[in-house]
């Protein structure tokens, strides 16, 4: 099996080929939810990894995009990219984000909210407290699958209980066709869950 946290590591020619839908998914919620400048509009792209989600959002009119993520190896291919503001490296989850908190029209961390990588405590950590602005919108995703219902599980109680403390309100939660568990078969697919919160 396929994991999607990994992703963001490989070379394009592997992620075609598992038809990742992670951050394509990013480019079709958002942007149908944000009303705002879209070009003025600062945007963090957590565990940013080689730059897929910040590509998807350039293309999508999101041109101030900052990314943080724990290797420097994928740094270095963000870097490339040509589509960050600005990138820093923190080990989530272990360190304390180097950013600016309350900066932030759109966070998004695709790929990485699963077992064995970004713990769930992550989330309220940014997306809730520091790093969005109030009105802003935080996207995430996660996997649906065996391996990591245990996570999955935990993740939605945080958001639920973030959500009953009335610090966000529950904009949409999707699920979706996420990645090729066998890529030699086109229809044998694991789902992701999308959800989107804005923050109060």
């Amino acid at each position: 099996m396929v994991s999607a946290a990994g992703l963001c590591c490989k070379p394009l020619s592997d992620v075609l080929a598992v038809d990742y839908g992670g951050p394509s998914l990013a480019t079709n919620v958002i942007p149908s939810h944000f009303s705002g400048d879209r070009e003025a509009a600062v945007v963090l792209d957590v565990a940013c990894g080689s730059g897929l989600v910040a590509k998807q959002m350039e293309e999508e009119g999101f041109k101030q995009i900052l990314g943080v993520d724990g290797s420097e190896a994928m740094l270095q291919m963000s870097r490339k990219t040509g589509l960050y503001k600005e990138l820093k490296r923190c080990l989530l989850g272990e360190e304390p984000m180097p950013v600016h908190w309350g900066l932030f029209d759109v966070v998004v961390i695709v790929g990485a909210l699963s077992v064995g990588h970004v713990p769930v405590n992550v989330v309220r950590e940014l997306f809730n407290f520091h790093a969005t602005k109030n009105g802003g919108y935080i996207y995430m995703t996660t996997r649906d699958s065996f391996d990591n219902a245990e996570f999955k599980y935990a993740l939605e109680t945080e958001l639920k209980q973030m959500e009953e403390e009335d610090l966000w309100t529950c904009v949409e939660v999707t699920e979706k066709e996420w990645i090729k568990v066998m890529p030699e078969q086109d229809y044998n697919y694991t789902t992701g869950i999308v959800y989107l919160y804005k923050k109060i």
